[in-house]
């Protein structure tokens, strides 16, 4: 069986940032936010069939997998 490949999705606010990694195969993924003093908070999630819907309709953007990883790697 073929492995899933992860979408990604990003929304600015005002004074923090927020990265969503999602396994569309079971969602399941990974939160990032971060902080205006550079912190990276990082939550692992599992999301509904929904959650497509839920990050467009909160305006979240697709974003490249390389700006998702290097913001992990400082977590």
């Amino acid at each position: 069986m073929a492995k899933a490949i992860s979408q990604y999705f990003k929304r600015i606010f005002d004074d923090y940032q927020v990265l969503v990694m999602v396994n569309p195969s079971d969602f399941t993924g990974t939160e990032l936010i971060l902080h205006p003093d550079g912190k990276v908070e990082k939550t692992e999630m599992e999301f509904d069939e929904e959650i497509f819907e839920d990050l467009a309709e909160d305006e979240f953007q697709p974003c490249s997998s390389l700006e998702f990883q290097l913001l992990l790697a400082k977590s």
